[in-house]
């Protein structure tokens, strides 16, 4: 599906936690060890949190979300992902790119992650996207096959 998604069909809307179900459903298909519905209510219902879906279809379906909590004049996005058939659509990106002007204008001067160093495509839009290596956490992520990936702490200065 990538590539063939017209991005004036997708819907960028800000989240609360009636969006919870939807928003775990897209997490479980993206991640090893996915948020469950109550860890995203409770995230929701933060108030430093902000987050926003996109959504696409007919009927609409989430295929894409950001959640974040913004902090004294700092952003960090908490998880972000893009539905396996929607990735590399620019999804992903729209998303980032709503983010990081929400964080600047609720005076955030530097948007934060944390990203494994070995997810290349993530690694590709977050460079795009201006993110610079900040820091490293060796062998942070623990792999299903055992296998170990450091985590990338990257910001962008906004």
């Amino acid at each position: 599906m990538a590539g063939q998604v017209d991005l004036k069909n997708v819907s960028t809307l800000w989240a609360n936690v009636d969006h919870a179900d939807d928003i775990a459903r897209c997490h479980g298909g993206l991640f090893e060890t996915p948020w469950d519905t109550a860890a995203i209510q409770g995230l929701l219902a933060h108030p430093g949190s902000t987050a926003l879906i996109a959504r696409l279809g007919h009927p609409q379906q989430v295929v894409g979300f950001i959640l974040a909590q913004l902090a004294a004049d700092e952003a960090e996005i908490l998880s972000f992902g893009v539905s396996k058939d929607f990735q590399r659509s620019g999804i992903g990106r729209k998303l980032l790119d709503a983010l990081s002007r929400a964080a600047k204008r609720a005076e955030a001067k530097r948007l934060f992650l944390e990203v494994a160093d070995d997810n290349i495509p993530a690694l590709v839009l977050y460079s795009r996207s201006g993110f610079k290596e900040v820091g490293r956490r060796k062998g942070y992520y623990h792999r299903a096959n055992g296998a170990k990936a450091d985590a990338l702490v990257l910001a962008l200065a906004l």
